[in-house]
């Protein structure tokens, strides 16, 4: 089957309609006139980037996660620090962890040959997300745009609002209800770790010290992530050990099994207020699914900068 980029047609001359109501809301058809090849010329890098390292669709994805949850969906993750301010890529969640800003970079430049100072980062990070998920085998949906990007950002908020690989139940519980979303959005959310990778540093403590995690699994982690801490810290594992580059339920599947890489997982599926959940994605994919898309639209509604607020970045590192 021939690939998304080489079907693709050249690029056709493009009338600019730029939006500037200070009330604007996010829609689904937002860059229909003004960036009309949006979809397609983002596409094309994500497929191009995926295909030369799978991971990188998971890591894709991570970005989009850990933007909504600092001060909402406003490309604020992937600013380099300045003079003024230190940035979230240094936050203990993001340090040696968050990638793929150099696709990110490419894809911002290849949007703006075809539709200059029209498509935020913000937005670019919303699409990116989605098609990684699609390109890697889940699902598809439409996605509300129009948001704006900030001028400046925080390691102390990024420290603060990650949820923690430590974290218990009740605490994401928590982290997700201050932001607008349910137990049942932490779960079908927490399901993209059905692809990527974690760092022995994450895992560390759930494979040695919890009790909550089947044995075997255990030792076979424990292979590649010594007990000391500082000695291979940064040592992969993948956080779906049966399909880790396929965005499937199997996820689920490893809870339910005692499989979970990170405590963050397991305690989804740990005799809590999410059993019924996880039991339920685990044995039916099609609802995963579906309350996944659900959940990504309400997550990318998180406090987005609109209308004449923020900015759209011309180089998604620093402000104009």
């Amino acid at each position: 089957m021939a690939s998304f980029c080489s079907n693709m047609i050249g690029f056709s001359l493009l009338v600019l309609v730029l939006m500037g109501n200070t009330n604007a809301t996010l829609t689904k058809d937002y860059y229909y006139n003004s960036c009309p090849k949006l979809y397609e010329t983002v596409k094309c890098t994500v497929e191009t980037a995926i295909a030369k390292e799978t991971r990188m669709g998971a890591s894709l994805l991570r970005l989009f996660f850990h933007d909504c949850f600092v001060n909402g969906c406003d490309g604020s993750v992937l600013l380099d620090d300045t003079s003024s301010f230190t940035g979230e890529k240094t936050a203990i969640p993001n340090k040696n962890s968050a990638r793929g800003f150099e696709v990110i970079d490419q894809i911002k430049s290849a949007v703006e040959e075809v539709c200059p100072g029209v498509v935020s980062c913000a937005d670019i990070l919303a699409v990116t997300a989605r098609d990684s998920v699609e390109i890697l085998g889940g699902p598809t949906w439409d996605i509300k745009l129009g948001r704006r990007d900030a001028r400046t950002t925080s390691k102390s908020a990024a420290n603060k609002d990650i949820p923690a690989p430590s974290s218990t139940l009740n605490q994401l519980i928590k982290r997700y209800n201050a932001l607008g979303l349910s137990t049942k959005d932490l779960v079908a959310l927490s399901g993209a770790h059905t692809i990527g990778q974690a760092r022995c540093t994450n895992f560390r403590a759930h494979i040695y010290n919890d009790t909550d995690i089947d044995t075997s699994f255990a030792r076979t982690r424990q292979s590649g992530c010594p007990k000391t801490s500082g000695s291979g810290d940064n040592n992969l594992a993948p956080l779906d050990l049966a399909t880790p580059t396929s965005f499937d339920n199997h996820y689920f599947k490893n809870l339910v099994d005692s499989k979970g890489l990170l405590h963050s997982d397991q305690v989804l599926f740990n005799g809590g207020s999410a059993d019924s959940i996880v039991h339920e994605y685990s044995t039916n994919p099609s609802s995963f699914f579906s309350d996944f898309i659900t959940a990504m639209i309400k997550m990318g509604d998180i406090s987005p900068l609109t209308g004449s607020n923020g900015e759209i970045r011309k180089n998604c590192r620093r402000a104009n």
